[in-house]
């Protein structure tokens, strides 16, 4: 028998044994996808599972991440290191053959692709990281950076609108290394998909300027790399190649929709094997099939061969360039708290959206690998590196990406260009509309991504635009996103602490930023620590924890407080993950155990009470906003140093 087709079954039969021991997960791509993930292991992707993170390797998203027994029965024949013991206990705690496929459990999984769309937003990520890189490092005579990013995936992916809004953008980036590979079975769980789902989607793609291409059968492998030949020709499109398949391709329930979600079951595995001739035992790689692959290594540790002559011909060649890029892949940068002009500002009162963009340019001067954009609103936003170029087909080298208005899609981009790595992503957008990208910032905080969002526009202070355009749950419900950093800083000097936490801290960041004028506290680094006391000495009678906008607000009241002979202390709390993160010495040393507070945010009160407790008070907002002018909104919400001292007193009972 063709070692191919031999190989191809035994990805077929270890996918349906692990999910049908698990009797849990999703049969039907992984046997319909069998022969994609075959030829694309085998014959198309630059890789070597020798060392799967060789940083000119192609980029593989398996974007139907719900066909994760795929993946995992390709890592593990193709040498990536998955034990058999993780397949064997796929879906089982423990296992690092989850679910659906994590990134950074199991080496070869590039991205945690979670719903169905993501992964075609990741791989748009990195391909615009790589151009990126290929752009800012190569040379005439080398090329250290070129390589490909490939993602798969199915009717469902096609049906997301981030789908829609990545495969837009794509086009008119004119994307030419990204190529997707469509696996078109006409089925989802309810069933056929013309219920729901009649689109000619290579018409769409070839509207949003793609290349699309079609193969016949998910069987013809050879017709596959011809057309993915085929895509590699075309430099000025992305490229979309419709596979038709059949979904459980292999047993006697092919084209079932009861394959897309249940187990087999042992008696149609056994049909299968059967009819296959499979006669190994479960839970094994073939003999031969072995053989094959191990052959096959030597071609892929050619590839990361000629890559290292290549890169030590650079290293000789272009000495600065090759340890610019070295400290890029590295994540190497200097010590930006030692950097005076990112801590010093000359203005004493000014909108944190405004001192937010002053930060950003300023920080982006030594961290080079910052990159990013909004969704159509750098006057608004000011989320944009001066002097760093606009990226695009004429210039792949700029450091700002126009994304549009794409919000769900920019996120998702952000999450690829971070993951191809050398990169450190944002994103821009009103806080309201962060709704809108909610699931990439989720899935950037489950992967650790150095991904950091800039939104503004944070409170009832929007004024005008009205209670559709004020965020009042999007702060406190970003705050429950674990791994997530939420920063709402009071000035310039907490704002560049947000900017220098997001670019150093290896973790997710979101910053809340004001469109209306705040003064400066000039509280230098401190912000840091999430919070710290800006003002009142000795012991307090009462602490004010205020957030934003709401710090001045907080010492305003402090003062008609110390009218009545309350010693007030007031707090900044712009990151309560990183304050959270001190010790309890600090914390305490904060917030003083036995002191009654008074937590201000223009914000949902909930997660406040953690901090006020049953003795305190939380003054916040849990109705929508209004239309008006901002400094009457906040009268009219009872934002006023009045109202703070009047609660303040009576929870003192004086």
């Amino acid at each position: 028998m063709d070692i191919r087709k031999t190989t191809i079954n035994n990805i077929r039969v270890l996918s349906a044994e692990m999910i049908d021991k698990a009797n849990s997960g999703h049969p039907g791509l992984p046997l319909g996808c069998a022969g994609i993930g075959y030829e694309l292991y085998a014959e198309i992707l630059k890789h070597n599972p020798a060392n799967p993170d060789f940083i000119d390797r192609d980029r593989f998203v398996l974007s139907s991440g719900h066909g994760s027994a795929l993946i995992y029965s390709l890592l593990h024949i193709f040498g990536y290191g998955l034990k058999m013991e993780d397949i064997e206990n796929f879906r089982q705690l423990g296992s690092a053959a989850t679910g659906h496929p994590e990134h950074g459990l199991v080496k070869g999984v590039e991205a945690t692709t979670g719903p169905l769309g993501q992964g075609i937003s990741n791989a748009v990520g990195m391909a615009i990281a790589e151009s990126m890189l290929a752009a800012q490092f190569n040379k005439p005579d080398i090329k250290l950076i070129d390589h490909y990013t490939y993602a798969l995936c199915g009717d469902g992916c096609m049906m997301e609108g981030i789908e829609s809004e990545s495969a837009s953008l794509a086009g008119t980036l004119k994307l030419g290394k990204l190529i997707v590979i469509y696996d078109s079975n006409g089925i989802t769980i309810e069933g056929a998909t013309d219920v729901a789902f009649t689109e000619d989607v290579a018409a769409r793609h070839i509207a949003q300027g793609w290349q699309v291409l079609k193969v016949a059968s998910g069987e013809d492998i050879d017709a596959l790399k011809a057309a993915v030949l085929e895509a590699k020709a075309e430099t000025n499109k992305p490229s979309l190649i419709i596979v038709k398949t059949r979904i459980g391709e292999g047993s006697s329930k092919a084209g079932s929709a009861s394959t897309h979600g249940s187990p087999l079951g042992a008696e149609c595995i056994a049909e299968m094997k059967k009819s296959m001739g499979w006669e190994y035992p479960p839970f094994s790689v073939a003999t031969e099939v072995k053989a094959h692959i191990k052959e096959l290594s030597k071609t892929f540790a050619g590839y990361e061969s000629a890559w290292n002559k290549l890169a030590e011909k650079y290293a000789v060649k272009y000495p600065e360039d090759w340890q610019i890029f070295k400290d890029r892949m590295d994540g190497v940068g200097p010590d930006l708290t030692q950097i005076e002009s990112i801590w010093t500002d000359e203005k004493e009162e000014d909108a944190t959206r405004n001192t937010g963009g002053r930060a950003l340019c300023r920080i982006a001067e030594y961290v080079p690998g910052i990159v990013g954009g909004t969704a159509d609103l750098v006057p608004s936003t000011k989320a944009y590196i001066k002097n760093g170029g606009d990226y695009g087909p004429e210039n792949r080298a700029g450091r700002n990406v126009h994304f549009g208005i794409r919000e769900h899609a920019m996120g998702g981009i952000c999450n690829g260009i971070a993951l191809h790595g050398g990169f450190i992503a944002f994103s821009s957008t009103f806080h309201v509309f962060s709704d809108y990208m909610r699931n990439p910032i989720r899935m950037a905080a489950l992967m650790q991504l150095p991904v950091f969002y800039v939104f503004t526009h944070d409170s009832i202070g929007v004024g005008e635009d009205g209670p559709t355009h004020q965020p009042i749950e999007q702060t406190a419900s970003l705050r429950l996103i674990p791994g997530l950093d939420v920063y709402r800083p009071a000035d310039y000097s907490e704002t560049a602490s947000a900017y220098v936490s997001a670019v150093t801290g290896g973790r997710p960041t979101v910053m809340v930023l004001s469109r209306q004028n705040l003064p400066a506290l000039h509280s230098g680094t401190k912000g840091l620590k999430g919070a710290y006391v800006v003002a009142g000495e000795g012991k307090p009678d009462v602490v004010l924890l205020a957030t934003g906008s709401e710090v001045s607000l907080a010492l305003k009241a402090k003062d008609l407080l110390a009218g009545d002979g309350i010693n007030a202390r007031v707090v900044s709390m712009p990151c309560v993950e990183a304050f959270e993160r001190q010790s309890i010495d600090y914390q305490n040393e904060i917030l003083p155990v036995g002191i009654k507070r008074i937590v201000i945010e223009a914000g949902a009160t909930a997660p406040w009470y953690k901090y006020a407790g049953s003795d305190g008070a939380v003054i916040g907002i849990d109705s929508f906003g209004a239309s008006g002018k901002a400094n009457k909104l906040f009268e009219y919400f009872g934002f006023t140093p009045e109202r703070v001292a009047e609660i303040t007193k009576e929870k003192l009972g004086k």
